[in-house]
């Protein structure tokens, strides 16, 4: 099965630089709702089989306009749910910047358990346990290839990627994933496959259809990764550039 990994549209939350973690309230702003609503557009050429989403409202607000669109009832997965950064929840960015922890979080994320909150070796383990069981239950369900949304957080998603790259967690700060972007993985019997990272475009017809890049014996899949630009700056210092941010990383 194909999953589309949304990041939800950017959240009042990414412009005022703070942390928002689980915070209740945090809604998207005027840009993340248009981003809601284009989805419809972007993915007009897609066959959606499922939704699921993380609890929170600004990934609610998010998939709300193709699921309407769509008629399906989005599923809510707890476990898909952003980071518990615990007492780092609600403070600003720049206060973080100057904790010993931030520098674990950034170089050495597999030891990074927040105060009073969760690990990132939890989110993780977390996150792609939901991933890989709702693939599994879609495989059973449909017996052909389809093409699902979930719908997370931007921490999240990388963390899964992480996975789906066969990359250790340490060097999930490289992987970029900005509000209302796209990321594909391809689950096969063996292993995934990466086909997008940090898409914001607007043509995702090629990854379904007779064009669609296939797993071919040997494991390969042509043409299959797109993966963002690596870099040893934290990705929260891009974030705070262009207003993206709203968790360690991407929130």
């Amino acid at each position: 099965m194909t999953v589309i990994l949304l990041r939800h549209g950017r959240s009042t939350a990414n412009t005022s630089h703070v942390l928002a973690g689980r915070t209740p309230g945090v809604e998207l702003d005027e840009v993340g709702h248009i981003q809601a609503k284009n989805l419809v557009t972007r993915l007009a050429g897609l066959d959606i089989a499922d939704i699921v989403r993380s609890p929170l409202l600004r990934c609610r607000q998010t998939v709300h306009p193709l699921a309407t669109d769509r008629e399906l009832t989005p599923t809510v997965d707890e476990r898909l749910a952003e980071v518990d950064y615990g007492q780092w929840t609600g403070r600003a960015l720049g206060d973080l910047l100057r904790e010993p922890l931030w520098t674990v979080v950034q170089q050495h994320a597999s030891a990074a358990i927040f105060p009073g909150g969760e690990g990132l070796a939890q989110v993780q383990a977390r996150a792609v346990a939901a991933i890989r069981e709702h693939d599994r239950r879609l495989a059973d369900g449909h017996g052909t290839d389809v093409v699902w949304i979930a719908c997370t957080h931007g921490d999240v998603i990388k963390s899964i990627l992480a996975d789906a790259l066969g990359t250790h967690l340490d060097g999930f700060q490289r992987i970029v994933a900005e509000p209302a972007s796209i990321s594909v993985v391809r689950y096969t019997d063996t292993r995934p496959f990466v086909l997008r990272v940090n898409d914001t475009g607007v043509d995702l017809s090629g990854l379904t259809g007779p064009g669609a890049p296939q797993s071919v014996p040997g494991g390969e899949v042509p043409g299959a990764v797109d993966a963002a630009e690596p870099t040893d700056e934290p990705a929260l210092a891009a974030g705070e550039r262009d207003g993206a941010s709203d968790g360690t990383a991407s929130g």
